[in-house]
């Protein structure tokens, strides 16, 4: 009786055992901490039965971790949400070069990192503008239309800004140095710095809402924070609205600047196939219209419709000229940002 039970034993560790191998997983560390993506990633099992295993922080501590776990990181797929990190996880060969031909010809080249013979680190899914926002009874529209303009001296006192470290400001700043060159945008910066109302602080939404007290007159955010207060049902979100304007600069030159979200297959992941296959989702119709509806973000995908009312109301029905320059140079400006920084004052 005692074989007999220890046999049944014996079985059914076997038999749990053959289900867990069996069982597809998928390890993903994200910077996204976006609610409306729990639908991509309950699709994507749905579809594929792959389960997901999710570590959520930001930029800066996923790759602080990538590195600490080394070869024993259980990290599949990365998604972070700026340009000047991936550039800098990808530098730090934290990311494993992938071949595939639906990323391929779904991401245009300026969304993604240069291919080399061992294929592709990076792919960006979407974008967000960084614009100006204006209080429009005391702000001419054409005095804020640019970038340049943000360190005029007609806008002496009127400036708000989050950190100057803050990865969205140094992806802008490190965009303004591949189009100024290093001594123009240094001169910029230091220009910035002349221009605040008060020393750098907050989140982009603070500086909304900076301008729309009065505290400032001039601030930038990216568009995605502008798109969220325009949906909201709050009585507070739509005064604030009511008293403010935005702006999509560098219309009439090189056009404004886009950074993004982005996704790779951690170095040493353990489920490549099932890596490759979630990026691959994430370039689908389906999951960019995630991207659009649910976080007010713009896909990369090519030949993607968005039907956002907030997005087309901000850029005057959709359409506005972005930036081209390739978004891995944008990254690599970003210790040269840091520097200048420093130089000027700008905390």
């Amino acid at each position: 009786m005692i074989a007999k039970a220890a046999g049944i034993a014996t079985l059914l560790v076997a038999v749990a055992t053959s289900v867990a191998a069996q069982e597809q997983v998928l390890n993903l560390y994200s910077a996204r901490h976006y609610s409306t993506d729990e639908a991509l990633y309950n699709n994507f099992t749905k579809a594929t039965g792959i389960r997901i295993q999710r570590v959520d922080a930001d930029d800066a501590g996923i790759l602080a971790r990538l590195k600490a776990e080394g070869a024993a990181s259980p990290a599949d797929v990365i998604l972070l949400v700026d340009a000047a990190r991936l550039y800098k996880g990808d530098a730090d060969g934290l990311f494993r070069p992938v071949k595939s031909k639906v990323l391929d010809d779904a991401i245009p080249a300026q969304y993604r990192a240069a291919p080399s013979a061992d294929g592709t680190t990076w792919y960006g899914f979407s974008t967000r503008a960084r614009i100006v926002v204006y209080d429009k009874a005391r702000v001419k529209r054409e005095d804020v239309d640019t970038y340049e303009e943000l360190a005029d001296a007609k806008n002496k006192g009127k400036v708000c800004l989050r950190s100057g470290s803050h990865p969205y400001n140094l992806s802008l700043f490190g965009a303004v140095t591949e189009h100024l060159g290093e001594q123009k945008a240094e001169a910029w910066l230091k220009g910035i710095v002349d221009n605040m109302a008060r020393a750098p602080k907050g989140g982009d939404t603070d500086q909304i809402k900076a301008v729309g007290s009065g505290e400032c007159q001039v601030a930038v955010t990216n568009s995605y924070y502008v798109a969220r207060l325009l949906r909201s049902d709050k009585a507070e979100d739509k005064a604030l609205m009511e008293k403010v304007a935005v702006v999509f600069p560098n219309q009439q030159t090189w056009g404004t600047h886009l950074n993004i979200a982005g996704g790779a297959v951690a170095k040493n992941s353990k489920n490549t196939a099932n890596a490759v296959k979630f990026l691959e989702y994430l370039a689908s119709a389906e999951a960019q219209n995630y991207f659009a509806n649910g976080n007010n973000e713009w896909p990369t995908a090519k030949g993607v419709k968005v039907n956002n009312p907030a997005l087309q109301a901000m850029s005057g029905g959709g359409d506005f000229k972005a930036e081209t320059i390739p978004l891995a140079a944008v990254g690599a400006n970003t210790v040269k940002v840091q520097q200048m920084l420093d130089r000027v004052g700008f905390k």
